[in-house]
């Protein structure tokens, strides 16, 4: 079954062009909404995504209708097969996943999607670790600083309770025990 998904990103737009489109197109079913397609949480696409059978095909008038991102369309894609369905988008004739070139396509998306996000681990690993070099700590900041740590250890050798040196220092025991345990090292 051919089912369609038309959506626009505000109250004021209308859907009358996309759903004339999907119907002209053959859909026995639209679902439709109005939401940012930069969000996840769409209803009537995860509605319609959960109703899929093996052999159905979602219709879209453009790719933006349904994904805002190659990432965002990728994963859609995924679930498309994973439900043994297909997509065809009727402005992007490649777009079509029903056919082989379709299926190509898609594919080489996929793998430059993921190229992509390998570089950009690369880049962030590699700035992390120049950054770490120049001495930026990551992370939260320190509970207590050099100086509560030295005034804990002179608390504890004189007589302190550990648990008394944390209630005073406004920090949980664990917090002065691991403090303590770096600080000797």
């Amino acid at each position: 079954m051919l089912i369609g998904y038309a959506r626009v990103s505000t109250d004021d737009q209308t859907l009358d062009q996309q759903r004339a489109a999907l119907k002209a197109a053959g859909c026995k079913r639209i679902y439709e909404e109005k939401a940012s397609g930069a969000r996840r949480d769409r209803p009537e696409l995860t509605r319609m995504l959960e109703m899929l059978r093996p052999g159905d095909v979602v219709a879209v008038t453009r790719l933006d209708r349904l994904a805002r991102s190659t990432r965002d369309l990728l994963d859609i894609a995924e679930r498309l097969d994973a439900a043994e369905a297909g997509l065809r988008s009727l402005a992007e004739p490649w777009a079509d996943t029903t056919s082989p070139a379709g299926r190509m396509v898609l594919t080489i998306f996929a793998g430059i999607a993921e190229f992509e996000r390998s570089l950009i681990h690369e880049r962030t690993s590699s700035g992390r670790a120049a950054a770490m070099a120049k001495g930026v700590r990551f992370g939260r900041p320190p509970a207590l600083s050099a100086e509560q740590i030295a005034l804990a250890r002179q608390l504890v050798d004189g007589g302190q309770k550990p648990r008394a040196v944390a209630q005073v220092l406004k920090v949980h025991p664990a917090t002065l025990y691991r403090a303590l345990a770096a600080d000797s090292d």
